[in-house]
Parts: structure tokens; sequence; C-alpha cells
């Protein structure tokens, strides 16, 4: 009996585990920009798919598209864009963004651009001003999206 006991509290500890380890999975693609460090794209989590912060980074070179926060925001959206298709989840998908801006002064200009992406049942948002980011860009946004059960149309 105890043998049975011992037996059967290793495998629901395995189960545990395993089921543990299946709960997160890195998500990645080169249509938006590789990490330059210790960080993934995205992260599958528990239904839920967690992308990195993105700045207007050109998925080709890296280098930040010029032409202000207009062009940085369009490039940061089409980057979002890309690692959700490949999570297989669209903007439809997202319930919360971040939005870092070096000049809060920009914030309507990146909101009339950021309107043309989400045009209906909104994400929840908090927009930060921050004295720096990364590369030099004028924006940055992570966003939190739920996991479809629908295949991508």
């Amino acid at each position: 009996f105890m043998k049975t006991q011992i037996i059967a509290s290793i495998f629901l500890v395995l189960g545990i585990v395993s089921a543990f380890s299946q709960q997160k999975e890195i998500v990645k693609t080169e249509q938006a920009p590789m990490p330059i460090g210790p960080y993934s794209q995205a992260v599958k989590a528990n239904g839920f798919l967690f992308l990195a912060g993105q700045i207007g980074a050109d998925p080709s070179n890296r280098k930040l598209v010029e032409g202000g926060i207009e062009t940085e925001t369009v490039r940061v959206l089409e980057n979002i864009k890309a690692v959700l298709f490949a999570a297989n989840a669209t903007l439809e998908d997202v319930v919360n963004t971040t939005i870092y801006l070096k000049d809060i002064n920009d914030f309507a200009k990146m909101n009339a651009i950021y309107a043309k992406y989400f045009t209906s049942n909104y994400p929840a948002r908090a927009t930060v001003g921050v004295a720096n980011l990364p590369g030099g860009a004028n924006i940055e946004m992570a966003v939190v999206a739920v996991l479809p059960k629908r295949k991508r149309k």
C-alpha cells in the first residue's frame, strides 16, 4: 500500500510540474525587431500573451524609423501586430496597453494614430511620460492580450 502511495505521489508531482512547464511558451517572429537583450518578444502563459515593449525600430535592421512620434507610433503598432500574428492573435485580443512617451506633449499625435489601430472594444490603457527610452525612441508600448480560442482571420 505504501509503495502505491509513493508511486501515485510521484506521478502527481510529475503531472503538476509538467502542467506548469507547458503553461509558458516563448513567441518570436522575424517580422518584428529581435530582442537585443535577455528578454523575449512575447510569452504565452495561462491563456494570455505578454508582449515586451516595442519601440519604432525597423525589423530588418533594428534601427529607429525616422520622422518622429507619428512614424514611430505606426512602426510600434506594426511591430506589435506582427508579434500578435505570430501567436495567432490580433489587436482585437489586446486587453491592456502601457505606453511610455519621452514627451507627454506627443500624446495627441500618438493617440490619433493609436485610434486608427484600436477602433472598438478598446483595451485598458496607461500612458506615462518618461525621461528617456532605449535607442533614443520617442515611444515604447507594451501590451497584454488574451489568447483566442479561434483561429486567426
